[in-house]
């Protein structure tokens, strides 16, 4: 089965082809074709980059059109050096990653009209994502046609939150009007509660996690039977965690303050929020780890509290998503800074030395993939796994191919 996963953001779209012969193999396999469009470098024109076994592509185009953009991306899938088909019939699945299901949605599923048309309902609550992941549906309808399409949620994975996770305690008629905690990164930590009991040698309901999502976007789940049961992010992906450009929670009586000034607006404080917080909000200088770190050798001050405040909440939530739990097994991280940032990782398992975690000092600086980087002693496990989203977009889509046939 040939399987095609576009996950699309606001400013990129990275594309990719599997091809699964027989059951889903225990590692994950290595695309053929691996596409990545970024409209961010240069206003006006979009670069796209292309890598298959046979050859590679690099090349800059007019951005007028994202339907061009795409169907030139598409493209290379047929013809050119990064060919991996003759044509489109040979994909038999097009899975998307769409980032907001709401309470309709707790399973992937195959794309109709009012699944389009609820993507397109819920764009008010992902505004960045949601319209992206709708575009890239629409494209493959307009250049490849019946091809079968599947929505893969990342609020799926959060969908059984007990209420007293998922429910505010505001008045009761939000429940009736659908705010609730939702949650996100959920394909990412689906991925990686399954890779964690196989590096574990355990079975997935017999243990007790805490995935840690940090990249530009974070967030924490805690997942029990295989379940989430409590996660960091809410209603949208703007609450818990300190986040590269958003802020992650804060007193909601500070937009109340804020809104009663004159010179501000709802649109205006969306933007600080979402865009101008978090690191790069209190740094001044960037939303990157890797140049707050760069700042803090200097002796920048507020790159140091930058830094500061991201550990503090970043403990704070992991203690959170232990009440939830009852107890520990293992802490994962995961996604850009927690696979490559080890002094964030040490910082973090620091504050739960007296659960009995011992962070193997050694195996943590060297940039560890998929292995345990606790000591042998430890009573918690500490685990470092290069997410693989597409893979298990890829998976979903094959699990549910197979289930209609």
């Amino acid at each position: 089965m040939k399987i095609l996963v576009l996950n699309a953001g606001s400013s990129s779209q990275k594309s990719c082809v599997y091809e699964i012969t027989g059951d889903i193999p225990e590692e994950p396999l290595k695309p053929l074709w691996e596409a990545k469009v970024d409209w961010t470098h240069q206003q006006g024109f979009a670069e796209i980059e292309v890598k298959t076994a046979k050859g590679e592509l690099q090349e800059k185009i007019p951005a007028d059109s994202r339907d061009q953009v795409m169907a030139r991306m598409l493209d290379t899938l047929c013809n050119g050096s990064t060919q991996v088909i003759t044509q489109p019939s040979e994909i038999d699945v097009v899975g998307h990653r769409v980032v907001h299901g709401g309470q309709d949605y707790r399973e992937s599923v195959v794309i109709t009209e009012d699944v389009k048309k609820a993507i397109a309902h819920l764009a008010t609550l992902a505004p960045a994502h949601n319209p992206a992941n709708l575009e890239g549906i629409k494209a493959i309808e307009q250049h490849w046609g019946s091809v079968p399409q599947i929505a893969v949620f990342d609020t799926a994975f959060h969908s059984h939150l007990p209420d007293a996770a998922a429910i505010y305690p505001g008045p009761y008629e939000w429940v009736e009007q659908g705010i609730r905690r939702y949650g996100f990164h959920g394909i990412s930590h689906q991925y990686c509660a399954a890779r964690a009991a196989r590096i574990l040698g355990r079975e997935l309901a017999s243990v007790r996690l805490i995935t840690c999502h940090l990249g530009n976007g974070c967030s924490l789940a805690a997942i029990k039977n295989g379940r989430s049961v409590d996660t960091t992010m809410g209603f949208t992906p703007l609450d818990g965690l300190m986040m590269g450009t958003r802020s992650g929670a804060v007193d909601p009586g500070i937009l109340i303050h804020l809104l009663r000034q004159s010179d501000n607006s709802v649109e205006h404080l969306d933007h600080v929020l979402n865009r101008a917080s978090g690191l790069r909000g209190i740094s001044g200088i960037s939303n990157d780890m890797r140049q707050i770190r760069e700042a803090i050798s200097q002796g920048n001050s507020r790159a140091q509290l930058a830094w500061d405040i991201y550990v503090h909440h970043l403990r704070s939530y992991i203690g959170a998503m232990l009440a939830s739990l009852g107890g520990l097994d293992a802490l994962v991280f995961t996604a850009g800074v927690g696979e490559n940032t080890p002094d964030i990782r040490a910082a973090a398992c620091e504050a739960f030395a007296f659960l009995g975690l011992k962070l193997d000092d050694e195996k943590n600086a060297h940039k560890p993939v998929d292995i345990d980087i606790a000591t042998a002693d430890s009573a918690v496990r500490v685990l470092v796994i290069h997410t693989e989203e597409d893979w298990e977009i890829a998976c979903e889509c094959w699990r549910l191919v197979r289930r209609s046939c």
